[in-house]
């Protein structure tokens, strides 16, 4: 018998469905704890007596799924060693777990958690290698060294290549790590314990905004403080004791009402839908970027299967979630606000800073962050159009704003615009052709970026329409409120 997974659900009568097959959901386990396990805990036990407690309380115990059974491993393997008379190896992966939860894990696997790991070559760990650290950190498997920056910073969080050592220990850089997108020994990626923490594996910790809270958080994707400061947070707080958190059975608008986590959200059931381990089914725009894709765009870069999923189908997938506590039209006239903002920040401020940080690379010192410019870009874009993106998504006014599209505009006016007009002073200046081609090019597009709709306010510029309406709104608003 198999379980129909719907990833698309219907909820205006007209949407399309892709259905996945996979095993039927329910308690799995053993008549008794075997043998091999018993062992286990004679030892364990009185050494480990956290571990020992906290696997107490899992249903993996009331299953008879003991420690054994997870970290069991084959001959040969590269992290199993021989602990008296049986292969076992530390590290439980996705692939240990998907011996009895194989939907769970396919699903997982197939998201952007599991691929964390892939931003470590990127120019986020560039800053935690290079820029920030250094090679101080010597182990047997790094002896030229490594950043401390990147080991306990990115690592921790996107997951490390976990090396095994010709004596079978795990290198010191590499091990503990519980980064969701962890390389582990056997191959396989990700880590199912950064969410279901060892040792009682908790479905209701995994429900927790703080949970989520280890990674996402911070001046470049604050989602828990945004979720705090949402009225979802605010319920959430005020009404934690009501959600029940800890029943297996979880189903928003019907085994709780009062508020939602980042969970009930993103991966919880509905009437309508299974829990999905794939985060990406519900959201309608990826704002890693500079600027916003569509997220099965960034799923075919990295070869998901979630490329052939439209992004109408993932925001009918959250809207179904939505409309358990709002109506309708709620629920689509916070589309409306939503998709605004992506649009203003793309297209006032990233497009045309992509546009002129290419034309004045030339003009640049070549090492990546050794101009003030570097920082100023990247922070625009990786710090303040995150905030503001994910600010609007999950209704953080204070984020959208403040800590969002006022310091887009400050930095960009303020600070960017005037680092590029010294480049193009400097290139003129400096007699050698192609710098005074390239000031050339960079100057023109200034140029028309300022004397934009969008930028013409900067140069007092602003045309008599616009600024006879403003006008007029001033009046309204003091007749208003006087």
């Amino acid at each position: 018998m198999a379980r129909i997974t719907r990833i698309v659900c219907i909820v205006s009568g007209t949407a399309a469905t892709w259905t996945v097959a996979g095993p039927v959901a329910g308690p799995q386990g053993f008549p008794t704890l075997s043998d091999k396990s018993k062992a286990c805990v004679e030892c364990h036990k009185p050494t480990d007596p956290g571990i020992y407690q906290q696997w107490g309380e899992s249903r993996h115990y009331r299953a008879n799924v003991g420690c054994y059974e997870c970290h069991k491993a084959a001959q040969g393997e590269p992290d199993a060693f021989e602990h008296f008379g049986s292969n076992i190896a530390i590290i439980v992966s996705p692939k240990d777990c998907g011996t009895c939860h194989q939907h769970e894990t396919d699903e997982f696997l197939a998201s952007h958690h599991a691929k964390a790991g892939r931003i470590l070559g990127s120019l986020d760990n560039r800053l935690a290698e290079v820029v920030e650290g250094n090679r101080g950190l010597v182990t047997p498997g790094f002896p030229h060294g490594n950043s401390a920056a990147a080991v306990n910073g990115c690592w921790q969080c996107h997951g490390s290549v976990v090396k095994v050592l010709d004596d079978g220990e795990l290198d010191p850089a590499t091990w503990p790590n519980t980064g969701i997108g962890r390389i582990n020994p056997d191959g396989s990626e990700g880590s199912c314990s950064a969410c279901h923490a060892r040792h009682a594996f908790s479905a209701a910790q995994a429900r927790e905004p703080d949970n989520c809270g280890k990674c996402h958080m911070g001046p470049d994707h604050p989602q828990k403080e945004i979720f705090y400061e949402s009225k979802h947070g605010i319920a959430y707080v005020a009404h934690k004791d009501k959600l029940r958190m800890d029943k297996p059975k979880w189903i928003v608008g019907e085994d709780y009402y009062h508020a939602p986590t980042c969970a009930t959200c993103h991966m919880s059931a509905t009437k309508d839908q299974p829990v999905t381990h794939d985060v990406g089914m519900r959201i309608s725009w990826n704002n890693r970027p500079p600027v916003s894709v569509r997220p099965e765009v960034s799923d075919a870069k990295l070869g998901l299967p979630g490329k052939d999923v439209p992004w109408t189908a993932r925001r009918d997938n959250m809207k179904n979630v939505c409309l358990n506590c709002h109506d309708t039209q709620w629920v689509d006239n916070f589309y409306v606000q939503y998709d605004a903002l992506i649009e203003l920040y793309a297209e006032k401020f990233a497009k045309p800073g992509l546009a002129l940080m290419a034309l004045a690379k030339p003009l640049m010192k070549p090492a990546a962050f050794s101009n003030k410019l570097d920082f100023i870009w990247f922070e625009l874009w990786h710090h303040e159009g995150r905030r503001a993106r994910h600010g609007a998504a999950m209704m953080g006014p204070d984020y959208t704003h403040w800590h969002g599209t006022y310091e887009i505009a400050r930095n960009f006016y303020t600070e960017m615009i005037p680092e590029l007009q010294e480049l193009v002073l400097h290139g003129m200046e400096s007699g050698y052709p192609e710098k005074v081609a390239a000031a050339k090019a960079l100057n023109a597009k200034l140029r028309e970026v300022l004397e934009s709709p969008n930028h013409r306010w900067y140069e007092n510029k602003m045309s008599p329409e616009e600024t006879k309406r403003r006008e007029q709104e001033a009046k309204e608003f003091k007749a208003r409120y006087k």
